[in-house]
């Protein structure tokens, strides 16, 4: 336990689950973008659409996608800077199932055409799991430099990563694996204790049978 689990996190109010969390939820999904994002498409579900409204969760959302943290005093006023910078943004409810009651998915735009679909969940005290990347699962804090590898499932693949990640000196913290089905569309979502080398995530992006890398950077 460390301080923050007692007193909170530093942050604009009034909910650190629906407002600091919020924030969280959409700086990481801006980070994963790797780019600007023009067009965002935000649905809440739960407790994030039953009161999201008085806690400011819309503001805090599109807040994190303009790159602001919790503690940002412009928060309030996030959307009307979002519009001014010409980011179009529309909001509804999501359609998630056994979803975590805080969650949001984030359906996004990026500047060079970029998409990319992302649901996450305000777990409390501001802390945050990106459940879902691109409709596969993730679950990742944004604690930790993170690399999102989406892959066919087949033999070889994930000796290649780690691989290279010790060849780099990158040491794993955590490393989770899913696929959709024996043979079909795998993913590895592995946190890092240090950030990985931008020329070795392009040099994963085009190996046979990877079909997208994604990586959540702290810099």
């Amino acid at each position: 336990m460390n301080l923050f689990d007692i007193v909170g996190p530093v942050m604009v109010g009034p909910s650190s689950s629906h407002t600091a969390g919020a924030v969280r939820i959409g700086y990481v999904a801006r980070k994963l973008m790797a780019e600007p994002v023009v067009k965002a498409e935000i649905l809440l579900y739960g407790s994030f659409l039953a009161t999201g409204k008085g806690h400011g969760t819309r503001q805090a959302i599109v807040a994190g996608l303009l790159g602001m943290n919790p503690d940002d005093e412009r928060v309030p006023e996030s959307i009307s800077l979002a519009q001014k910078a010409g980011m179009e943004l529309s909001f509804g409810e999501a359609k998630l199932r056994e979803a975590h009651p805080n969650s949001a998915q984030l359906l996004l735009t990026g500047a060079d055409g970029r998409r990319l679909e992302i649901v996450g969940e305000s777990i409390g005290g501001s802390r945050i799991n990106i459940a879902s990347i691109d409709g596969l699962s993730a679950n990742f804090s944004g604690d930790y430099p993170t690399l999102i590898v989406h892959n066919l499932d087949q033999p070889g693949h994930v000796a290649e990563v780690t691989s290279m990640l010790a060849h780099k000196s990158v040491n794993i913290a955590t490393m989770q694996l899913y696929r959709a089905g024996r043979g079909s569309h795998a993913v590895m979502v592995i946190e890092c204790d240090q950030e990985v080398p931008e020329e070795s995530v392009k040099w994963l992006a085009h190996l046979e049978g990877i079909e997208k890398v994604t990586y959540y950077s702290l810099l």
